[in-house]
């Protein structure tokens, strides 16, 4: 992964804005804390994705804000160094070409399971609806290199969750867009907290399998408008 060298060029300064303002939303449900969290983006059509500059405080994050860099992260324009995750997003979008959205939270009830190396069992239907199943736990893995992305890819193979919890660490999220992925991150620190307050009160109550199935199977092709 390279750092910035050159001026800015503006490139992709639409879909940079965009991401930009998503971080918005981990602030407004308070997935973040400081400068912690990032959001990226696959570029359509290029071997490109945007993705939050490291460091970069929230209340001064535009456009400017946000790096474009290759599917190896090395950075293509911008004049922010960017995330320190960034090895992570780009080995899930050299891996999974059909995922457009990366999203990584330290989200307080989600990350106090991921520090129990526990996945969060299916016992809620907004579970079953969004992730059709547990959200699974993924290996502890060093920040810097892409370890942490080769435990995700690793982690969600055969899954139909777009949500792992990184042993130690926190979420990483999925999804068609970068919007997809902060829902996703959205929904499962709600789940998390709820999943935790149930624990509080006695063992929660499983769901049958064929019930998360025609679940996740309703909303994800029949709920909302289409």
């Amino acid at each position: 992964m390279s750092i910035p060298t050159q001026a800015e060029r503006g490139l992709h300064q639409e879909q940079r804005a965009h991401v930009a303002a998503l971080h918005g939303e981990l602030v407004r449900y308070a997935l973040v804390a400081w400068t912690s969290g990032n959001v990226s983006e696959r570029v359509p059509g290029e071997d490109l994705f945007v993705i939050k500059g490291s460091g970069v405080s929230y209340d001064a994050l535009d456009w400017a804000g946000i790096t474009v860099c290759d599917l190896d992260g090395n950075v293509v324009d911008g004049v922010r160094k960017p995330s320190s995750d960034t090895a992570a997003h780009a080995y899930v979008y050299r891996h999974l070409p059909e995922v457009n959205g990366v999203v990584h939270t330290h989200s307080p009830y989600a990350t106090a399971w991921s520090a129990r190396g526990e996945a969060i069992p299916c016992v809620l239907t907004a579970m079953a609806d969004e992730f059709g199943g547990p959200i699974p736990i993924g290996p502890f893995a060093l920040i810097g290199d892409d370890s942490i992305g080769q435990g995700i890819v690793a982690t969600l193979a055969g899954q139909r969750s777009p949500a792992v919890l990184m042993r130690n660490h926190g979420v990483f999220t999925i999804g068609d867009s970068a919007r997809s992925a902060v829902k996703a991150a959205v929904m499962c620190e709600d789940v998390a907290r709820t999943v935790h307050l149930s624990r509080q009160l006695g063992e929660p109550l499983p769901i049958a399998q064929a019930d998360i199935d025609s679940l996740y199977e309703r909303y994800q092709n029949v709920y909302g408008q289409r």
